[in-house]
C-alpha cells in the first residue's frame, strides 16, 4: 500500500486543522467525541478511518503538539476487545471513558504459574446467582494501582481442556476482596503489581462474550497488545526512538569509531524495517482484520530493537555511562538511564520473544506445534 500522505490542501487534513483551530487545547473527552483518539474504530467512537485518513490525523495532531489521552491498555487492548465482543451496554458504558482517559485500565492475565503458557491459568470464577466469585492471583499487572477497571480472564470450567472453560470479565478494581501489591523494579519505579482476589464478586453483566469462551477473546486482546507494545518508542511504544539517538549523534558531529558507526547504521535499518511492518499492521487493523502473525514479528523485532537503542546509548556515553546522571554524548540521562535498566523487561512482557517466534513458526512457516508432532 502507498503510504505517501496527501498534500496540504487535502479536505481531510483541512478538516482536522479547522477542528484544532477551534479546539487549540482539546481535552481528552473532546478528542474522543471528535473521533480523533482511535480514528479507525467504528462510529460513534471513531471515524471508520482508512489507513491514510488515520495517518493524516496522526500527522496533524503531532504537528499541533496535541497528545492523545494516556490509557495504553484501555485504548490499545480493552477497547478493541469490547468492540469485538462486548454487549451494547458494555460499549456504551466504557468506550468513551476509555478513549478520553477518564478511566484507566489494566490487564489481569498473567499468573505466577501461567505466563508464557497463559492458558494454564488457575484463577477461578464460580457462578453464584447474579455474580461470579473470583479467587486467585495475577502478576506483572501494569498500572493496577491506578486503574479503575481491569480485563480479567479466569477459569469457569476446570474440567474442560485448558483452552476451553476460560471466561473474560470486566473487573472494577475497587471491589472488596481485591488487594494490589507493588513490584518495584530495578529502575526504582513502580509500574508492575501483584493482584490478589479473595472471594471477589463480579456481576454477571460484566462477563464479556459467552461463558467458557474467553480464550478466543484473550487472543484478540493479546494480538492488539502486541501491536500496541511495538509502537514507535523504544520502551513499548514510549520513550526515545532510534531517530532521537541518531539526531543526538548528528548534533554532536557524528562518531569516528567504525564499530559505533556500523551499529548506528544497523539501528537505522532496524527502525525502517519496523516502521514499514507497523504500517502493514495499521493497514490490517483499520481494515477490520485482526492483527496476525505480523504483530508477533514486529513485537519480537521491536523488543530487541529497544534494547539495542538503550545499549548503544550507554556505549556512546563511554565510561561515564556507568553514572546515572550522564546520557549518550553527555546529554541529560534521566530517560536513557531509566530505559537502559528497563530494557531487559521488553523481551519478556506481553509474550516473550520465544513465544513470538513460536507463533511465527507455526502460523507463517507452517511448522508443527512441537517436535513430537513430526
Amino acid at each position: 500500500m502507498d503510504f505517501e500522505l496527501p498534500g496540504e490542501d487535502d479536505p481531510r487534513r483541512v478538516e482536522v486543522r479547522e477542528w484544532l483551530a477551534a479546539h487549540p487545547r482539546p481535552s481528552g473527552r473532546e478528542l474522543a467525541e471528535a473521533g480523533y483518539v482511535a480514528p479507525h474504530w467504528p462510529r460513534p467512537w471513531g471515524l471508520d478511518a482508512d489507513p491514510i485518513h488515520q495517518l493524516i490525523i496522526d500527522d496533524e495532531l503531532r504537528g499541533a503538539g496535541v497528545s492523545r489521552p494516556p490509557n495504553p491498555i484501555g485504548i490499545g487492548w480493552a477497547g478493541p476487545t469490547l468492540i469485538h465482543a462486548g454487549s451494547q451496554e458494555q460499549k456504551e458504558r466504557h468506550l468513551f471513558p476509555i478513549l478520553s482517559g477518564e478511566e484507566l485500565w489494566c490487564q489481569l492475565f498473567s499468573e505466577p504459574g501461567a505466563g508464557s503458557d497463559l492458558a494454564s491459568l488457575s484463577t477461578r470464577a464460580v457462578r453464584d446467582g447474579d455474580s461470579y466469585v473470583v479467587n486467585g492471583q495475577k502478576i506483572w499487572t501494569s498500572l493496577a494501582h491506578v486503574s479503575t477497571f481491569g480485563i480479567l480472564i479466569a477459569r469457569t470450567n476446570p474440567d474442560a481442556p485448558k483452552h476451553r472453560g476460560i471466561s473474560y470479565f470486566i473487573c472494577p478494581m475497587d471491589m472488596p476482596g481485591i488487594e494490589v501489591r507493588p513490584i518495584v523494579e530495578m529502575t526504582g519505579a513502580h509500574t508492575f503489581n501483584e493482584v490478589f482476589f479473595d472471594d471477589v464478586r463480579i456481576p454477571v453483566e460484566n462477563l464479556v462474550g459467552e461463558e467458557n469462551e474467553g480464550w478466543s477473546l484473550a487472543k484478540v486482546t493479546l494480538g492488539n497488545e502486541r501491536v500496541s507494545l511495538s509502537g514507535e518508542g523504544a520502551l513499548w511504544g514510549r520513550g526515545p526512538t532510534a531517530r532521537d539517538l541518531l539526531d543526538l549523534v548528528r548534533t554532536h558531529g557524528g562518531v569516528s569509531d567504525p564499530v559505533l558507526r556500523q551499529r548506528l547504521a544497523s539501528l537505522f535499518i532496524e527502525a525502517e524495517v519496523l516502521r514499514l511492518i507497523r504500517l502493514r499492521t495499521v493497514s490490517a487493523v483499520v481494515q477490520g482484520r485482526s492483527p496476525g502473525a505480523e504483530a508477533s514479528i514486529r513485537k519480537a523485532l521491536a523488543d530487541e530493537h529497544g534494547q539495542h537503542i538503550m545499549g548503544l546509548a550507554k556505549d556512546l556515553a563511554g565510561t561515564a555511562g556507568m553514572l546515572s546522571d550522564v546520557g549518550p554524548l553527555g546529554e541529560p540521562a534521566a530517560e536513557w538511564a531509566y530505559g537502559y535498566l528497563f530494557a531487559p523487561a521488553l523481551t519478556i512482557g506481553g509474550g516473550t520473544s520465544e513465544v513470538q517466534r513460536n507463533i511465527v513458526a507455526e502460523r507463517v512457516l507452517g511448522l508443527p506445534h512441537d517436535l513430537a508432532a513430526t
